[in-house]
């Protein structure tokens, strides 16, 4: 099984731990990924708040690379850009006159055929039966509040995955693993992504709130699948503790961090050793 692979500038900049993990866990499972030749930003962050055809045109390059070398599905790991991705092709495949527009600005013909899909949707495709087969280290002593964010199932129109209030398909996949999710009330609450730089107090207080319910509801740990949700509750956790004078100490995984584990990798080659909070609980002991 292959997929295609659009990293996005996160998972090749600030969040390559996140690529290392995935990729490690597609040689296990034996899913190889094709990297779009040449792909570009998909503006996720500015772009659409700047100019409507640019950021419409900028996915739509990347979509046209993939149907030029006919790779039928493509995993975007990062949520901004597989929305962004998603998007565009919706608005492709609804207009002629969009199609015949962006394919002259991007020089490439698109039509907006590929299915984009996230890190979930590449394991449910592998299927969860197989994964489970392949479990070696089953994660019994695992209690992880899975957090969705707001963009991995909304605008639900738009990403068509899962419910977009109460989703269960990362449950399944760590039950698969041996693994005890919580119920908790913030698995699709924003964690403030896009204010990190403009706004640092109300990041950190969404952070606080996620941090304490997760961890008032018994979980041990948080499982992300998104990188800039990780950003958020990992690497500023420690300003969090600061600010509310407490000490939550929650490590924050990806998904594919805790399917590597069950799979028997360690915690050097998911690079697990370059979250914040993990590598601090290391040096602590």
């Amino acid at each position: 099984m292959e997929f295609g692979y659009y990293p996005g500038c996160a998972l090749h900049g600030s969040s390559n731990d996140y690529e290392k993990s995935i990729r490690a866990c597609m040689k296990v499972l034996n899913a190889g990924l094709k990297e779009l030749d040449d792909w570009i930003c998909c503006g996720a962050t500015a772009a659409h708040s700047l100019n409507h055809k640019l950021s419409t045109a900028l996915p739509a390059r990347n979509l046209a690379i993939a149907e030029r070398d006919g790779v039928g599905s493509v995993l975007a790991p990062c949520p901004m850009c597989s929305m962004e991705l998603i998007k565009a092709g919706r608005a492709l495949r609804e207009s002629e006159q969009m199609r015949r527009q962006m394919s002259e600005i991007v020089e490439l013909k698109v039509e907006g055929k590929t299915d984009v899909i996230n890190l979930i949707q590449v394991f449910e495709r592998i299927g969860i039966e197989t994964i489970k087969s392949a479990v070696k280290n089953p994660l019994a002593d695992l209690k992880p509040a899975c957090y969705y964010g707001c963009l991995l199932t909304r605008p639900a129109k738009v990403v068509q995955f899962d419910d977009c209030e109460r989703p269960r398909s990362m449950e399944l996949i760590l039950e698969a693993l041996g693994a005890a999710p919580v119920s908790w009330n913030y698995a699709t609450e924003c964690c403030g992504a896009g204010l990190t730089m403009a706004n640092e107090a109300t990041v950190l207080e969404l952070a606080n709130k996620i941090l304490k319910n997760a961890a008032g509801s018994g979980a041990n740990c948080i499982v992300v699948a998104c990188p800039m949700c990780h950003v958020n509750l990992d690497m500023k956790q420690s300003a969090v503790e600061r600010r509310y004078d407490t000490a939550h100490g929650l490590p924050i995984y990806y998904l594919s961090d805790v399917v590597g584990l069950a799979l028997g990798l360690n915690k050097k080659e998911l690079a697990i050793d370059k979250h914040f909070v993990c590598a601090r609980a290391q040096v602590k002991r």
